[in-house]
């Protein structure tokens, strides 16, 4: 519904307080594809005839349905979504496949994933029901009528199911009348039927979506494909799995997939390397590189290093290299020896080889932020944006480690005002032989309430085995002093 109402918004149709559905010709009526939160809250729910929505409310206005452009819009949502995996593909009318095989661990876990899935989608005004589980069919009924936690381990799929109604297999609306009619309503009810009974009575589909959904009977999504321009594949006469087979593919895809590039003067940033398997699964390799490439050996390169993390089963039929993102890329110039020398001297690939091995978001570059309070003065940024480098005042210089958050410490003092003469850290008393400071820093009053009236006093001290460290004493008006360590010197 939310991206019909965007479309809606534009026409000056959509009217958000009152009734408002949208219709599609199904066989010799019109049905409801979708309604409002003020049609809902009338009765008026997705499925039901327009005529008896007419019934319950009387006034309610009808649009008819775009398919088209809802196919469209869908499209645009996939693409979209292909950060989550390199398999994407649109559930009509009204839903995505991702699947997140080898993916979910990039992401923070499962549940991270599907979290993360609903806040971004929620950010660009579009409400989603999410689940994950380990067949497309359960991921789709429980997505759609499930209660509880969105992620279904697996094994916990048969008895979650048990108690969906039969609307939950996608049957088709006339099939699932007929097993009311029987008394079948849920999928659990469906489920202790003989099963050689089934077919004769409900039709092949019916069992057909039951395995499916339970996880006995394989089902393959048909993924989004990039234009041609951007894709190579490969198919065998007979499987292939050695891997020697696979790395000797791998190059002839990419040098392929460069050559190509080439034409359009265009270079790969992200690539998806996908294997398709005799038994329907497609395991996937995703690379993302800093910059524009169509260097033959380092794209080749980042996707052999991650080829121990695919399985290729029974043996692998057809293999397709995908570049999803381009940017342009125009000729260099080479050297005398016919090699180009600014290249080599280029960050990216380094970057590339690392984040491959690491986690793209465990490779980053710190860049100084102007804030007062040194645990927000960094940020985290791309290692390969450049920015405008703040020094920190050479005359006061910061520890080479920050804590965070800043650890507790017991210290003894002179004078409420002086440097500490020993201090106790993580159960280890120090001695201070040497002290600077204090440097005084205010709390950010102008941006947090609760900062009004903080003070900080920072020392540098020394102790008698020659280790530096940076405490801090910290005073709020109408309350004792407090001393942390924040920081430790090389």
């Amino acid at each position: 519904m939310d991206l019909r109402k965007r479309r809606l918004r534009q026409d000056s149709a959509w009217q958000p307080d009152k009734p408002f559905v949208i219709a599609a010709l199904e066989g010799q009526q019109n049905t409801v594809v979708a309604v409002n939160a003020a049609a809902a809250a009338c009765g008026i729910a997705p499925g039901m005839a327009l005529s008896r929505a007419r019934v319950i409310y009387p006034d309610v206005k009808a649009e008819a349905a775009s398919l088209a452009e809802d196919a469209k819009a869908l499209q645009r949502l996939a693409v979209r979504a292909l950060r989550y995996s390199p398999l994407v593909a649109t559930c009509p009318t009204d839903g995505l496949w991702i699947d997140a095989t080898g993916a979910a661990h990039l992401f923070g876990g499962e549940d991270a994933m599907v979290k993360g899935i609903t806040r971004r989608l929620r950010a660009i005004g579009i409400s989603a029901r999410t689940a994950m589980a380990a067949t497309p069919g359960a991921a789709w009924a429980w997505a759609r009528y499930g209660h509880g936690d969105p992620v279904l381990v697996p094994g916990a799929q048969t008895s979650a199911l048990d108690d969906l109604p039969l609307r939950a297999l996608r049957l088709a609306a006339d099939t699932v009348q007929t097993l009311r009619h029987v008394g079948v309503k849920t999928i659990g009810e469906l489920r202790r039927i003989p099963r050689a009974t089934i077919p004769v009575r409900f039709g092949e589909m019916v069992l057909r979506r039951l395995d499916q959904a339970m996880g006995f009977m394989p089902e393959a999504i048909t993924p989004l494909t990039p234009p041609a321009a951007r894709r190579r594949s490969m198919s065998f006469a007979e499987p292939i799995a050695a891997p020697e087979d696979l790395q000797r593919t791998i190059d002839i895809l990419t040098r392929g997939l460069c050559e190509d590039l080439d034409k359009t003067q265009e270079g790969a940033q992200k690539l998806d390397l996908v294997f398709v398997r005799i038994d329907g699964q497609m395991p996937a390799i995703r690379i993302a590189m800093a910059r524009p490439s169509r260097d033959v050996s380092h794209i080749a390169k980042l996707l052999t290093e991650k080829l121990p993390t695919i399985d290729p089963g029974f043996g692998i039929e057809t293999v397709t290299l995908n570049a999803w993102r381009v940017g342009p890329l125009q000729p260099v110039q080479l050297g005398s020896d016919g090699r180009d020398g600014a290249a080599h001297k280029d960050m990216g690939e380094l970057v590339d080889r690392l984040a491959n091995r690491v986690g793209a978001r465990n490779v980053f570059k710190i860049a100084p932020v102007a804030r007062d309070i040194p645990e927000r003065a960094a940020v985290a940024t791309d290692p390969m944006k450049t920015a405008t480098i703040q020094d920190w005042p050479a005359h006061w210089p910061r520890p080479t480690r920050l804590l965070s958050p800043p650890e507790p410490v017991s210290v003894i003092a002179l004078l409420p005002d002086y440097p500490p003469a020993k201090f106790r850290w993580r159960d280890e008393s120090h001695s201070v032989r040497i002290a600077d400071g204090p440097e005084r820093i205010f709390g950010e009053w102008w941006n947090a309430a609760r900062e009004v009236g903080e003070v900080r006093d920072y020392f540098r001290v020394e102790n008698d085995r020659g280790e530096r460290y940076w405490l801090f004493r910290k005073s709020i008006t109408g309350s004792d002093d407090q001393w942390f360590l924040h920081g430790v010197f090389a």
